[in-house]
């Protein structure tokens, strides 16, 4: 008897009957009446097999009664409640089947809630998802009505920008057409205020001259030419116009070494980092542009020679009436022919021609100065012309100076810088070159490693006049005007 109680109390019967009640009474108005009716003959079946249980140990405990004192109690008690109720049968199967159904029961009921619970923790995850699943799609459709309404905006925008380029490139060549127009209309202000300041210097230099010869006749009136007679020529507005146009021109050449120069320089340079070809490229560029205006002037002359020819009556030769036209008409001179004449040779020369990241263009501007500088020149009696110059050649201080990172003690040039103005053999402008020593034996010019700044000295003290001395441009103008006037 003492074992059926211990096994009784052992498998907890009454605790789990007492969580069913309790969990039949949370979930009653929840689940479907069949599944209430299920609870409720579970709880009866775990009553029932209680009783039986209980009946065993009554009827063992009574048989462990000999002096029949229980007959009273089972009388008193179970008899009354036997009347009033019918007597469950006992369970057929022995008490240890009874407890093993039991705890299959429990743990069936504990399968099932987990299941329960798991589905309930399921249904709210779905919940949960479709809640997820509807917001995400509304966000989809919002999504997708914005790209709608930006494709919209796009598309309207990009036909206004095809609208605005059309529009834009439109402009853009109406702004260059009228840029060129400028450009032409500047070119043409220019030549023309050219014209005015040559026009101007020339009747400035006519009214010097007037003046002068006016005072001499003043002075010795006895000198006064007689109408009708003449022991000389008349003199052409080129030859009275000679020393103010020579002195311009010699002024003109110092304004190249000092400006036009130093400008071309400074563009080579962003593009070469060796001073020493940069300096040569600018001296093969001022030598080239020399004799390309030498040779158009020759040409233009003779083509004009043959023009005037027949027309020509005199007073004076034909061969100063041609200058004295050409003087008056140098927009005749094609500048643009030159600078190509120019810019092929310097393609072909064998100290440039290895530098294919080199332009010439950028040196336009210096190229066309050079050019129409050279061809007024030749227009003189004599010719202004540059002095020959070769690579280590001795240096002669008449013609030169050095450069001031030359070396002064090597007596050759290892290149030139700028070339030397000269009449015939007079030297009028000191060129400047760079002396090295071992300049006589080296096969080819030297390269500098590192860049260095060649000085840029003053134009006015680079004038020599028929002497070592060197003139100013004032004192050399105001010379050559009184040399003329005696």
């Amino acid at each position: 008897m003492a074992d059926t109680l211990r096994r009784l109390t052992s498998t907890s019967s009454f605790g789990a009957l007492q969580e069913k009640l309790e969990s039949w009474h949370r979930e009653y108005h929840i689940i479907s009446c069949d599944q209430n009716l299920d609870r409720c003959c579970e709880l009866i079946e775990m009553t029932s097999k209680i009783q039986g249980q209980l009946f065993t140990i009554l009827n063992l405990t009574a048989a462990e009664d000999r002096h029949y004192a229980a007959e009273d109690t089972l009388r008193t008690r179970l008899l009354p409640w036997l009347s009033s109720c019918s007597l469950m049968a006992r369970s057929s199967g022995s008490n240890d089947t009874s407890l093993q159904l039991m705890q299959e029961s429990m743990e069936k009921d504990r399968r099932i809630r987990e299941l329960s619970a798991s589905r309930d923790n399921d249904m709210q995850q779905l919940c949960s998802t479709r809640l997820q699943l509807e917001s995400t799609r509304a966000e989809l459709d919002d999504t997708q009505e914005e790209l709608d309404e930006t494709k919209r905006k796009s598309a309207r925008t990009l036909l206004a920008t095809e609208d605005e380029m059309v529009q834009m490139k439109a402009e853009l060549v109406a702004a260059l057409e009228q840029v060129e127009v400028s450009k032409r209309k500047l070119e043409a202000f220019d030549e023309s205020q050219e014209q005015i300041r040559l026009l101007r210097n020339e009747v400035s230099s006519l009214s010097a001259e007037n003046t002068v010869l006016q005072d001499r006749l003043e002075e010795r009136p006895g000198l006064q030419p007689r109408p009708g007679r003449s022991s000389s020529p008349p003199r052409t507005s080129a030859q009275l116009t000679a020393p103010s146009r020579r002195a311009r021109l010699v002024s003109r050449f110092c304004e190249l070494y000092g400006a036009e120069r130093l400008e071309a320089q400074k563009v080579l340079r962003r593009h070469i980092a060796d001073l020493e070809m940069v300096q040569k490229i600018i001296f093969i560029a001022v030598v080239e542009s020399f004799n390309r205006a030498k040779r158009a002037y020759r040409q233009l002359k003779a083509r004009w020679r043959k023009t005037l020819s027949p027309s020509h009556s005199g007073p004076e030769s034909l061969e100063d009436a041609t200058r004295d036209f050409l003087v008056h008409n140098m927009h005749l001179y094609d500048v643009q022919s030159s600078m190509k004449d120019v810019l092929d040779a310097m393609s072909v020369d064998p100290w440039v021609t290895f530098l294919p990241e080199v332009d010439f263009f950028f040196i336009n501007s210096l190229i066309r100065e050079a050019c129409k500088a050279a061809f007024a020149m030749q227009m003189l009696e004599p010719p202004l012309d540059l002095a020959p110059a070769t690579d280590r050649e001795l240096f002669d201080d008449r013609k030169y100076r050095r450069s001031y990172d030359s070396e002064r003690a090597a007596p050759r040039v290892m290149y030139h810088v700028w070339p030397a103005l000269v009449e015939g053999d007079a030297v009028v402008v000191k060129g400047e070159a760079v002396t090295r020593q071992g300049a006589a034996w080296s096969r080819s010019p030297s390269r500098s490693s590192s860049p260095t700044r060649s000085r840029s000295l003053s134009p006015t003290r680079t004038l020599a006049f028929n002497s070592r001395r060197s003139l100013s441009p004032e004192r050399l103008t105001s010379s050559l005007l009184t040399a003329s006037y005696l």
